[in-house]
């Protein structure tokens, strides 16, 4: 049997979240800067749900929903960093910040699956 995989945009928390059959498996977190910009701090997928490549499909939506939108991000999260560095997104702007670039590629991704669980600062 095959899961229900869904993506949302929650405004009401700020983040794209990955449902699996109706259950929220993770999320990447947004917040708007001073320039109106999305910065993404944090990409998060619950240890339940690895190794099915959710985090990549979750980015993934999340960045082509900030094309269709006409928005800028600004990549801060490791995972979303990597992510805009290996795919063209049609559409998007993306504010590149130094410090960012080379903190995720220094980030450790040494996860039970790399690249699907929690990176980035969170918020919290």
């Amino acid at each position: 049997m095959s899961d229900d995989i869904r993506i949302a945009r929650n405004d009401d928390a700020d983040r794209y979240e990955i449902l699996v059959d109706g259950r929220v498996a993770g999320f990447t977190e947004y917040e708007a800067d001073a320039e109106g910009r999305h910065v993404f701090p944090h990409t998060e997928i619950d240890p339940a749900y690895g190794g099915r490549g959710l985090g990549t499909k979750l980015v993934a939506a999340a960045m082509e929903g900030e094309a269709a939108r006409g928005m800028s991000v600004v990549p801060v999260c490791p995972f979303v960093v990597r992510y805009l560095q290996k795919n063209e997104v049609p559409g998007l702007a993306v504010a590149w910040r130094e410090g960012d670039v080379e903190a995720a590629a220094h980030a450790s991704t040494a996860e039970p699956t790399p690249g699907d669980e929690g990176v980035g600062s969170s918020r919290a």
